[in-house]
């Protein structure tokens, strides 16, 4: 017995049919009538709805250096377990995760060299006159937090981070609604009219930035993008001096989900920005294409702030290259009662004064 194919009306599920004098799909049932390319469109949305897009992103390690780095000292946190490598040897030094002091582990393997480097253009002074613009104005802020002392130990890192290159052919469907109200008499009608809509197109992708560390927020190093990456440069060892490296923990594959993610949104957003003048608009189908594919390893200048108040821990991260700073700040108990009591305070009076003018 052989398959047999059907199609059912978008607007009330009822058969379909072929007219043989209009050329189109009509249902009998509620009178509409549709191009058979259409429906051909709507049953590929619906079948690819719910669906993640399929990126093969084929070779796209080809590019990615295997040297080991030599003269290069490798540290283990006991406490974190951060692994973190300087130039030469260094005495003594603080993890930039959990501020605690770290030592020498000889038994670790080196570190693989980078394809490239960002130097630091921010200071340590100009770290401080960014935390302090941070915590500028906060008036909820409990006192003390984050002293002049504890600024000074920040410790600047180079976080590694996966460069991704590729090229996206993409094929997106949109269910979209349009909505008119009227009255006629004693009558209220809602009319809702459907479209389905399809967006092709191709971009290009260039160093799509994901951070290779476990340990590292995800959302701290999404926050303090972008890069300039026209300052690239080639690694040399002493970019190093006087800074920590961070050991990437996640390598290319591992990073490659965050990666076609960005991809994906990006091409959505693209596609979406075409769309107006509907009042609903819902992805049904995406097909993307990955090609021209690579990556490349590389360490970008951060400086983290850990901080601890009241058993919590604070972390906050700055761009070592623009001074861009995120991260959250911790509240004081008893300065935010103060402040909602005072306001309080001030809507009860404006209310007594509304209500004497008033009586």
């Amino acid at each position: 017995m052989s398959d047999t194919l059907s199609y059912k009306c978008p607007s009330c599920s009822s058969p379909l049919e072929f007219g043989s004098t209009s050329g189109m799909l009509e249902c009998r049932s509620c009178g509409n009538s549709y191009e058979l390319d259409a429906i051909e469109m709507l049953n590929e949305a619906e079948t690819q709805e719910g669906k993640e897009p399929e990126f093969d992103w084929g070779a796209y390690k080809e590019d990615l250096s295997g040297e080991v780095i030599e003269g290069v000292q490798t540290y283990k946190c006991q406490s974190c377990g951060a692994e973190v490598t300087v130039e030469g040897v260094t005495a003594a030094t603080k993890c930039p995760y959990c501020d605690n002091v770290i030592v020498l582990e000889p038994q670790l393997s080196g570190m693989i060299k980078p394809n490239g480097i960002i130097p630091f253009r921010i200071d340590r002074s100009g770290v401080s006159e960014k935390v302090r613009e941070l915590c500028k104005g906060k008036r909820l802020l409990p006192g003390g937090f984050l002293s002049e002392n504890r600024i000074k130990e920040v410790q600047g890192v180079y976080v590694p981070f996966w460069l991704f290159d590729c090229h996206a052919d993409g094929k997106m469907s949109f269910k979209a609604t349009r909505v008119r109200h009227w009255s006629s008499g004693s009558y209220d009608y809602t009319e809702t009219s459907h479209f389905l809509l399809v967006r092709e197109g191709e971009m290009s992708f260039e160093k799509i930035p994901v951070d290779g560390s476990v340990k590292m927020d995800d959302s701290l190093m999404d926050s303090i993008e972008p890069y300039d990456f026209s300052e690239l440069k080639e690694f040399d060892p002493a970019y190093l001096s006087g800074f920590l490296a961070d050991r990437f923990d996640a390598d290319a594959d591992a990073s490659l989900p965050r990666a076609n993610k960005r991809v994906e949104t990006s091409v959505e957003e693209a596609f979406r920005s075409t769309i107006n003048g509907y009042d609903s608009v819902t992805m049904s189908m995406n097909k993307t294409q990955i090609s021209d594919t690579s990556v490349k390893y590389v360490l970008l200048p951060v400086y983290l702030i850990t901080s601890k108040y009241r058993g919590k821990t604070y972390s906050y991260a700055i761009n070592g290259q623009t001074g861009k700073i995120v991260g959250e700040l911790p509240v004081s108990r008893a300065k935010s009662w103060a402040w909602f009591g005072g306001v309080f305070a001030a809507v009860f009076a404006i209310g007594m004064f509304l209500f004497s003018r008033l009586f």
